[in-house]
C-alpha cells in the first residue's frame, strides 16, 4: 500500500474514532504506572522511526516519530513530564 492510500485510510479511521469517542467529564487521576506504560510507547516509537530509516523506510520512519512526538506532547499536556526545548538545529 502507498502512502497516499494508507495516509486515506488512517485519516478514515481516525475520523471515526474522533466522532464516537465521548470526553470523560471532572478530573481525572493518571497513576504514575500509566505514564510509565506510556513513556514505553514513546520508546517504542522512536526505536521504530530508528529502525524503519535504517531500512529505507523513510515515510514509515516519519510515521513513526510522529506517534512518538504525538503522544509525549499528551503527557506534557497532562502535566505527566517535562522536557527541554529542542534547539532549532541549522540543517540536517
Amino acid at each position: 500500500m502507498n502512502a497516499q492510500a494508507l495516509s486515506q485510510k488512517y485519516i478514515a479511521t481516525m475520523e471515526k474514532t474522533v466522532k464516537d469517542m465521548q470526553r470523560k467529564k471532572g478530573a481525572i487521576t493518571v497513576i504514575e504506572a500509566c505514564v510509565d506504560e506510556i513513556l514505553c510507547y514513546v520508546t517504542a516509537y522512536l526505536e521504530d522511526a530508528k529502525y524503519f530509516w535504517a531500512q529505507g523506510k523513510f515515510e514509515t520512519s516519519l510515521t513513526s516519530i510522529a506517534y512518538c512526538e504525538g503522544v509525549l506532547d499528551a503527557l506534557k499536556l497532562m502535566g505527566a513530564v517535562t522536557v527541554q526545548p529542542i534547539k532549532k538545529q541549522e540543517s540536517l
